[in-house]
């Protein structure tokens, strides 16, 4: 707003003002510093009372918010709950056992996060990219995406173990019910999904393997529970 219809626009209110004061208290008001006061006073009363009552309504609501069902007429609080497993401890049958499964244990605290944020950026990256119209908007949003990825978790995900990094791999598949190399074709291409597996190859791993929760990938599994479950 410029300056001078910043000065119009405070004139108006004054003069606007001066009459309703004039008005209510029954005598015309000539003295414009006696009405600038007035004005002042009567802006601060009202600040005060609005803020006042703002900080009322703030102290009187307390809780949250939660979605709502009615049954036989009643309206109930309706909360959907994480499904838990319980599982019994686990049982050691030596000290080389043990160590196996606390090194897998912080393997799988370390590479889990990262899963779970693939999950969710996958599915962010999904959103965004139903809404672009054309095939080269598309592209441009998924180098952006790629870049700010690479940014953000680069380091980490390199200092990564080839274990840890063979674990990250079926966590992911555990996470989007995808492999690596299906998610890298949907977002990149056949070419760089077949690029990348290759490479993947050479160092002995594979990009197309799949999480299997009842077989080889017990164990993980059960930890991956006890994690969720905050037992770890």
């Amino acid at each position: 707003m410029c300056l001078k219809t910043f000065v119009q626009a405070l004139y108006l209110f004054y003069t606007f003002t001066s009459r309703i004061f004039s008005f209510i208290i029954g005598i015309p008001i000539a003295n414009s510093v006696l009405m600038f006061r007035i004005i002042v006073i009567f802006l601060v009363l009202f600040t005060s009372l609005q803020a006042k009552s703002q900080e009322q309504n703030q102290q009187s609501v307390k809780g949250f918010l939660v979605y709502t069902r009615v049954i036989n007429g009643d309206t109930l609080p309706h909360i959907n709950l994480p499904e838990i497993i319980v599982l019994p401890p686990h049982e050691f049958h030596s000290r080389r056992e043990f160590m196996k499964y606390a090194k897998l244990l912080r393997s799988i605290k370390k590479v889990l996060p990262y899963a779970k944020i693939v999950r969710t950026k996958f599915l962010i990256i999904q959103n965004e990219l139903e809404k672009l119209p054309d095939e080269n908007m598309r592209k441009e949003y998924i180098k952006y995406a790629e870049k700010t990825l690479k940014n953000d978790f680069q380091d980490e995900i390199t200092n990564l173990t080839t274990s840890q990094g063979r674990l990250l791999i079926k966590l992911i598949n555990r996470e989007t019910g995808s492999t690596t190399y299906e998610l890298i074709k949907e977002l990149k291409g056949s070419f760089n999904a077949f690029l990348y597996q290759s490479i993947a190859r050479i160092f002995g791993e594979n990009l197309k393997d799949e999480y299997d929760y009842k077989g080889n990938d017990k164990l993980i599994e059960e930890i991956v529970i006890r994690v969720e479950n905050g037992e770890y």
